[in-house]
């Protein structure tokens, strides 16, 4: 081994940031093998490179006796003198036994381990880079696919995006650059393997921080986050200053800044809600935007009671129950949504009554309706009921059409 070798291993050190010591240290460990392997020995050898002479030893370990058995382990006591005068009996010491050939061995030993030593080196740089990014954003190119997976192309490796974590019916093409969220970085025999994620509710966060002065420098927080992926998410922020609006800063002018968002998430809604610790203030503003009239709170039950206005209740239940189950996640409680009316008469119209049970509730109490719908001018738009309570009417005052005398008739049956 010459200097020319040695000085490329310090050219190595510096351009791959490997210590020269660990290369060295897999180069000793490979020349014994070598060695072994070559000269078909079992002994108990080791190899040193003297960095400093540019030299290559192998040396066996030997004990020292008075008479010798077996050459390979052991060594006479004249003969180990010869190389450490102050030897004694049992002592073990290093026998050098270099072979005269050793020096090409050495050298084409050399380059594989080099060159192995290398790809392991910047593997295992790559993974520290990257674990250290775990749960971080980063941006890459899609460069192909393989079945329903997408490889990612990071620059000095691949990053996998597995079919879990795309969002739904967003379309990806090759050369594409997109945002991307570290999920797990873990390491393998071929390198480390980075799963990375589009669906993932720290992706939302993240852009939050890129895109929102206030909340990468503190002064607004994000306290919680709900998500569907590619349909809508919601986003709970609280201001660390007075004289801030924490849903102002996140929406921006004219909605400039959510809207940033939103395209780099293929369009998905974000609604904006005002954290409040008081779990009823939290819940009714997480049903942005149905309007809440009151937050009955059952604390053992994490169960939270929400009266909305009849004709809001579709718009805080939400498409599929979407907005109900979002700030269920958003506030960690059981939301369950009642109207207005249904509230105020304990629960018992859950639904609308249907065609029979109106009919059947007009032939139990036949006067009492008559008597509302005299009362009642200005009925409205429905159907049979105020077909009926016209006829009523009409008929108390001797009017003369045909559907006048039809409910006439229909009375009379009626009240016999």
């Amino acid at each position: 081994m010459n200097f020319d070798f040695l000085q490329a291993l310090d050219d190595i050190e510096q351009e791959k940031d490997i210590p020269k010591e660990i290369l060295i240290d897999a180069l000793e460990t490979a020349l014994e093998s070598a060695y072994k392997k070559d000269y078909g020995s079992k002994e108990n050898v080791h190899v040193e490179v003297d960095t400093d002479r540019g030299e290559v030893k192998v040396y066996s370990r030997r004990r020292v006796v008075e008479e010798v058995d077996n050459e390979n382990f052991e060594i006479d006591m004249e003969r180990a003198q010869e190389i450490d005068s102050e030897v004694e009996i049992e002592d073990v010491i290093d026998v050098e036994i270099t072979p005269a050939d050793f020096g090409r061995i050495a050298a084409q030993t050399a380059k594989q381990v080099i060159m192995q030593r290398i790809r392991e080196a910047e593997r295992d740089v790559i993974y520290e880079h990257y674990k250290e990014k775990e749960g971080e954003f980063i941006t890459g190119t899609i460069q192909r696919f393989q079945n329903d997976h997408i490889l990612i192309d990071m620059g000095k490796t691949e990053a996998l995006l597995p079919p879990s974590e795309q969002i739904e019916d967003e379309n990806y093409e090759v050369g594409d650059r997109i945002k991307l969220y570290i999920v797990e970085v873990s390491s393998t025999t071929k390198g480390p393997k980075i799963l990375v994620s589009r669906t993932h509710p720290g992706l939302l966060l993240r852009l939050f921080e890129i895109e929102i002065p206030e909340i990468f420098d503190g002064t607004v927080e994000i306290k919680a986050v709900a998500r569907e992926a590619g349909k809508r998410s919601k986003v709970a922020v609280a201001s660390n200053e007075e004289d801030v609006d924490a849903v102002g800063a996140c929406v921006g002018p004219r909605g400039s800044r959510v809207q940033a968002i939103v395209d780099q998430l293929n369009g998905e809604k974000i609604d904006i809600v005002e954290w409040n610790p008081d779990p009823g203030e939290l819940i009714a503003n997480s049903l942005n935007p149905a309007e809440v009239k009151e937050v009955n709170i059952d604390e053992e039950e994490q169960v939270a009671e929400v009266v909305v206005p009849d004709f809001q209740l579709s718009l805080a239940i939400g498409k599929e129950g979407q907005n109900a189950r979002l700030a269920a996640k958003l506030t960690g409680w059981k939301v369950d949504i009642k109207k207005e009316s249904e509230f105020e008469s304990g629960g018992e119209e859950e639904t609308s009554p249907t065609d029979s049970e109106i009919d059947s509730e007009k032939a139990e109490e036949p006067e009492s309706e008559s008597q509302s719908a005299e009362e009642d001018e200005n009925i409205g738009d429905e159907e049979e009921i105020e077909d009926e309570d016209e006829g009523l009417e009409e008929s108390s005052n001797s009017e003369e059409l045909s559907e006048q005398e039809q409910a006439e008739t229909a009375e009379d049956e009626v009240i016999d």
